[in-house]
């Protein structure tokens, strides 16, 4: 839920978060195929039990072709009341494991650490400055993962309050979101909405490596081979926010999380690997988990 300027710009959103998805579950070897919805609204002044209630109506039509879980501006209550009108609302505590994003978080920070070992030899954490660009339900999650295990952050967002909670809880700095990619940090780790890797923020990047949460961190193709040429290492983006969707495809309810912790955390391992492709190949990161993504969609069997 976001307050798009345009029904267009809703639709460009949608399609660009639908690849994403499809791409998302190939790579963590999910047998789900891609979707997304948006709803354009304000979800601080315009989300009511009575919207969520017609969204519900709108999956329920799609007669289980379309299953729906929380996203940016939508949370595990509100897909609570989804849940009361169609059984395919999952991400709630009668479906699995509940929200999702403390599993999405976990396996961001599961493969920034994959990536600081890429690039340092090893990912110990401690005294390492690490930028976190939005602090919702995943960015908050990160930041105390990160915290916990010895960095020292920098943070951003247009929620005020959240953003003293980070300065309490965290001592954390703070930086202007729109000025947060060009924090003067080890890792940049946007957490927010997408395409903010792009012609104009590129060259204006003083982390050596991006590894976030956000969706469709880049704007275009070219803004991949960009970073490689610029000599910053990337994780591309649904391969470390794949937590949650794993969380959803695998979590049971009434059963401990043992099984989704596994698959979260072998995050690690697949990014790691892209990593090594990427060098080996002299290619984008995000052009070989393309290809990873691609190889195991076309293995894939098609319908009668």
């Amino acid at each position: 839920m976001w307050p798009y300027a345009s029904p267009h710009e809703a639709l460009t959103d949608a399609l660009r978060l639908s690849r994403g998805m499809t791409y998302k579950n190939a790579l963590a070897g999910l047998d789900l195929g891609g979707g997304k919805s948006v709803i354009i609204a304000d979800p601080k002044h315009d989300k009511t039990p009575e919207l969520l209630r017609a969204f519900g109506h709108h999956v329920e039509s799609l007669g289980g072709r379309y299953i729906t879980a929380e996203d940016v501006g939508i949370n595990s209550a509100d897909m609570e009341i989804v849940s009361s009108i169609t059984p395919h609302a999952l991400g709630t505590k009668a479906t699995g494991l509940g929200d999702p994003s403390p599993y999405t978080a976990l396996g961001v920070f599961t493969g920034l650490k994959a990536a600081v070992a890429h690039r340092r030899g090893d990912d110990d954490l401690a005294g390492l400055s690490v930028c976190v660009q939005g602090l919702g339900n995943v960015g908050f999650g990160v930041a105390r993962l990160l915290h916990d295990a010895g960095a020292r952050l920098i943070v951003a967002d247009i929620d005020g309050v959240a953003v003293a909670r980070a300065v309490a809880e965290f001592g954390a700095r703070v930086t202007d979101p729109r000025d947060a990619h060009k924090a003067p940090a080890d890792v940049f780790c946007p957490c927010a909405l997408g395409a903010g890797l792009n012609a104009r923020t590129i060259p204006e990047l003083r982390a050596g490596i991006i590894a976030g949460a956000a969706n469709n961190q880049l704007a275009g193709e070219a803004d991949g081979a960009a970073l490689r040429e610029a000599g910053i290492l990337y994780a591309p983006d649904y391969a470390i926010n794949a937590g949650g969707v794993i969380s959803i495809a695998l979590g049971k309810p009434d059963e401990d999380d043992t099984i989704v912790r596994k698959a979260v955390l072998a995050i690690g391992d697949t990014l790691t690997a892209i990593f090594r492709r990427a060098d080996a190949e002299n290619r984008p990161t995000q052009a070989v988990a393309d290809s990873l993504a691609e190889e195991r969609l076309n293995a894939a069997p098609r319908p009668a």
